[in-house]
Parts: C-alpha cells; sequence; structure tokens
C-alpha cells in the first residue's frame, strides 16, 4: 500500500476551495518564483505524506508506506539536473519513505544510476517497451552495484519500475482500427496485457541471473514491476482487465479510483499466476501483430514521446495555477510578473530551487525488519481519496507502490487508504493517488 502525487492532482487541490491560498500568498509577498513555490507546496505535502504513512512503512520493514513524488519533467532530457534535483527532492522531504519519480527516457538512465547509487530510492516511471525495460533494470543494477563500492546499506534501496499499460492498448488498437482487416481487428485489446507479462518474463529471468544473486546476498532489493496506468478507456472492454489479467505476486497495481471500486464491487483474481505458456502466448501475439504491419517500437516511441508531453503540460498547469493564486489578492500596483509568471526551465541543476528549512539531510538509517500488516481502519480518515481518471482528459501516470495492504472504505463508500489520524488537518489537503500490490 502506498501512493503517489502528480502535477495534474495538484494544480486540481489547488483550484478547489483555500487550503493553499495562504501559504501561496505569503510566498508570493516573499518574491518567490513559481518554480520555487511548486517545489515547496509539493514537497511539504509529500513530507506530510510520507509522516502519515510511516507505520506502515515501519511493519512492512520498508517495503509499503511509500509515497512518490516528481522530478521537472522540464528536465527528462537532462541526466545531470535530473539527478541533482532527485537529491534536493530526498533531502528536502526528509523521510525515508519516499520514492523519487523518473521517467525512464534514455536520458533518464544514467540519472537512475546515479541516483540509486547515492542511496535514494527511485520509482522509474513512464516504461513502455520492452528493451526500455530492460535497460531500466541493468541502470537499477549498476546503481546498486556503485551503491554497494561506495558503502550504501542496500537493503535501505527501494525502486518500483512502472510499466505503463492502458496507453499500450490506445495506440495499437487506433492502427487496427486504420488496418480494418479482420486479422487486424481480431487482435484489438491483447497487447497491453501481453507486453506486460513479457515485462514480468524479463524481471523473472533477472531475478535468476548471476549478478542479481549477487546483489541480493549483499541485502538488494528487487525492483518491483508496477503496473501504472490500468484505468480501461475502452468501455468495450472489461472495466477491470488491467488489474484481474496482470494479477502476480511481487508486483504493484496502481488503479485510479473508478478501477478501484470496480474492482471491490466484481473485480477477480485468477486461480494461478503467468506461466511459460503465458509467456508463449504473449510472444505469439507479438508475431501476429508484426505480420499485419504493426510497428511496435514505432508504438512504443510515440507512447514516449506523448508521455512527456503531457507530463510537461501539466507541470506547466500546475505553474500557471500556483502564479494565479500567488497574485490573486494583495498584488501592489505596478508589479511586474517577471519573478513570479512563467515557468522557465531551470538551465543547470544550480538554478533549481534551493532547499527551504525543515528538510533532513544525510540518508535515513536502517529500520528494523518488521512483520508486513495492514493499517487500523480509522486511521487518516482523509488522508487520501481515490485520484480521478476519465475518459477524456489527459493524466500523467496513475502510479506507483507497494506492498500487501487493504482499502478502507468511508461511510460514502469511497475508497480511502490508512494513515494517521492525528495528521488530518495537513493531510486532507495533500492531493494522493492509491496504489496497491499482489
Amino acid at each position: 500500500m502506498g501512493v503517489t502525487t502528480n502535477p495534474t492532482i495538484f494544480a486540481s487541490a489547488l483550484s478547489k476551495g483555500e487550503r493553499y491560498n495562504d501559504q501561496l500568498r505569503r510566498l508570493g509577498a516573499e518574491g518567490a518564483s513559481v518554480d520555487d513555490a511548486v517545489f515547496t507546496i509539493t514537497t511539504d505535502d509529500v513530507r506530510a505524506g510520507c509522516q502519515a504513512f510511516a507505520p506502515i512503512y515501519r511493519r512492512t520493514g520498508g517495503t509499503d508506506g511509500r509515497v512518490s513524488i516528481e522530478v521537472d519533467p522540464r528536465l527528462a532530457k537532462d541526466a545531470d539536473a535530473t539527478a541533482a534535483q532527485a537529491q534536493k527532492l530526498w533531502d528536502t522531504v526528509g523521510e525515508p519513505n519516499l520514492f523519487v519519480k523518473i521517467p525512464a527516457t534514455r536520458e533518464g538512465l544514467a540519472a537512475i544510476t546515479a541516483v540509486i547509487a547515492r542511496g535514494i530510492s527511485v520509482n522509474v516511471t513512464l516504461i513502455f517497451s520492452l528493451e526500455r525495460y530492460r535497460a531500466v533494470q541493468d541502470a537499477y543494477l549498476t546503481g546498486l552495484e556503485q551503491a554497494r563500492a561506495a558503502g550504501h546499506d542496500l537493503a535501505d534501496i527501494h525502486s518500483v519500475a512502472s510499466f505503463f499499460v492502458s496507453r499500450v492498448d490506445s495506440e495499437v488498437d487506433a492502427r487496427l482500427d486504420a488496418l480494418g482487416t479482420p486479422e487486424a481487428l481480431a487482435l484489438r485489446g491483447r497487447t497491453a496485457v501481453a507486453n506486460a507479462r513479457l515485462a514480468h518474463q524479463s524481471f523473472e529471468e533477472t531475478a535468476r541471473s548471476a549478478r542479481w544473486q549477487e546483489l541480493a546476498a549483499a541485502g538488494a532489493r528487487p525492483q518491483r514491476p508496477l503496473w501504472a496506468s490500468t484505468g480501461v478507456k475502452n468501455p468495450d472492454y472489461p472495466d477491470t482487465m488491467y488489474v484481474s489479467e496482470l494479477v502476480v505476486p511481487g508486483t504493484v497495481n496502481t488503479m485510479p479510483g473508478g478501477t478501484l471500486d470496480a474492482f471491490a464491487d466484481h473485480g477477480h483474481v485468477p486461480a494461478a499466476a503467468p506461466v511459460a505458456d503465458t509467456y508463449a502466448a504473449a510472444a505469439a501475439h507479438f508475431e501476429e501483430l508484426a505480420r499485419t504491419g504493426i510497428d511496435f517500437t514505432d508504438v512504443t516511441d510515440t507512447l514516449e514521446r506523448e508521455g512527456l508531453a503531457k507530463f510537461e503540460d501539466s507541470w506547466a498547469e500546475l505553474g500557471a495555477t500556483v502564479d494565479r493564486e500567488m497574485r490573486a489578492e494583495g498584488e501592489a500596483p505596478g508589479t511586474t510578473p517577471s519573478r513570479r509568471g512563467i515557468v522557465e526551465r531551470p538551465r543547470s541543476a544550480g538554478d533549481l530551487p534551493q532547499r527551504p528549512p525543515g528538510g533532513r539531510d544525510g540518508r535515513p538509517g536502517t529500520l528494523p525488519p518488521c512483520r508486513a500488516g495492514t493499517a487500523g481502519p480509522g486511521a487518516g480518515r482523509r488522508l487520501v481519496h481515490a485520484g480521478q481518471t476519465g475518459r477524456g482528459g489527459p493524466r500523467l501516470p496513475d502510479a506507483d507502490h507497494v506492498g500487501p495492504g487493504r482499502v478502507h472504505r468511508s461511510p460514502q463508500g469511497r475508497p480511502r487508504l490508512a494513515g494517521r489520524e492525528g495528521r488530518a488537518a495537513q493531510a486532507e489537503r495533500t492531493p494522493l493517488l492509491p496504489l496497491t500490490a499482489q
């Protein structure tokens, strides 16, 4: 059990009510830039989320109770700047159950290795292809090897690899529809699950490798596959297919609110996890796709480009919302928005927002092993509600985290996750998405 954040949900939370107004107007009065204000409000809220989920984190020995925060997506093509901001986020939030989200671009792979090598836990996001997923696995193992050489305790480093699901079917189905042949139409709605199953096969192969076994003997944790973007976009398909078809021990599934409700109502768990025959059928599906003329490499390249563009659009939306709120009242006549107006791309790691007071430097210590468990039914009533996903609007990765947990339901039937009741005043404003794991 854990949660994730993203700019779209933060922007939505900022646009509703007045919970952020005082903080944003204070930052505006202090002359903070939009980038600095975004950095402050997001790290403050994610820190509160980490603290609320700390009991789960401790009870599960660090596996569950994770909260993710994203690196600025405008840095996705700059490995050094990405790694620098990941370090700033880690230090500023200052909680051991944080995941820093880094997109799995080609440039991002080097940043993933560098950040893992520093002992920082990472949620690798925006993975569509098997080739890129294998590169992500290699980046993680290389980072662990460097972390061990630097003297870090590998048991303290966690990671998930967020493999996107539903968007694959959306793109492939559109191309199959354009072909329009009976052979092409018969393949609709099958590619996303087949792709995810082959990713899990790759995960198993890595787990059997001598390279991983050596790291595991030194205390390393596996980088678990995370099924992201699991809301079904085609109304003709079962609304829980990206959950039921991907229930595999040791994996994570992130469900938007509608999917969570649907699965609680009528979802089912298959009798057995995928086996060799399942993997063979998945591979055969891609052979059929190729015979119809579908270039799957072009599909995944397109999805990555579009995903990055959506990330940047959402970041711009968040920045614009913050700017409006900072200047909503009390703007002095003649004040220019030159410092607070447009969100500008940081030119280098040195231009990134500086660490505000209240964070904790250094790497957290090791926690003692704990038994896996779930949160009690009374905790953190207002911490989290399920985030929305719609067929129409753009969404960031629906994505992240961990551990065997259960969903509690409010009297109104809405799903909620367990947290700390005593932090409700801060937590009620925290815009988070739920995650579950098998």
